[in-house]
């Protein structure tokens, strides 16, 4: 039985990937379509790890930026729905959008996710002209980084952060915003491109 919910799994994350290759290759209303019907069949419910990454692929599909921002809420939301390490951590206990219980922590596994997921919001408030909640999300983002790698990837993700932090140093408003620690809650896109 165990092996059959692993092929199915499987199964899913080759899907997710199959739909992101036409993305890249230019195709995305194809690519929304596939990642519709995947989206229909896993549901709300479904495997954290598979919403988390059909919802930040899905954003990339997007062509309205207020689409994208709740496909990227969707992604970091199923982000959070994975459980911690601590005592009491369960599937379905996210933490609050204005802070974090004292006892939530991310599964290790997902950490890096956090950064990335946090970048698209900024990017997506950005683009929404919302910059403050942009330096909000970015601040959680640099907060995060602490989970990266030094390769590929990892030097990826900061060097975006790093121009979306001078972008927003040029807007008007306050600085790159309070420093809210790190957790749930996304150039490019960077998103790892295997499963943790």
């Amino acid at each position: 039985m165990a092996e059959q919910q692993e092929a199915s799994e499987d199964a899913v994350m080759t899907r997710i990937g199959q739909a992101v290759i036409l993305l890249h290759a230019g195709d995305r209303e194809e690519a929304r379509n596939r990642l519709g019907e995947i989206w229909s069949e896993i549901g709300e419910e479904g495997d954290s790890l598979h919403r988390c990454t059909l919802a930040h692929y899905m954003a990339d599909a997007q062509d309205d930026p207020a689409d994208e921002l709740a496909w990227d809420l969707r992604a970091l939301t199923a982000a959070a729905d994975v459980p911690g390490d601590l005592p009491g951590d369960r599937p379905g206990s996210r933490p609050p959008q204005d802070g974090r219980p004292a006892r939530w922590e991310p599964h290790p596994a997902m950490r890096v996710f956090y950064p990335s997921l946090h970048l698209n919001l900024a990017a997506d408030y950005v683009k929404l002209q919302r910059p403050e909640a942009a330096r909000v999300h970015l601040a959680r983002a640099r907060a995060a980084t602490g989970a990266l790698s030094d390769d590929g990837y990892g030097n990826g993700v900061r060097a975006a952060i790093a121009r979306l932090e001078r972008r927003l140093a040029a807007e008007p408003g306050p600085g790159p915003g309070p420093n809210p620690g790190p957790g749930p809650g996304p150039g490019p896109r960077p998103f790892p491109e295997q499963s943790p």
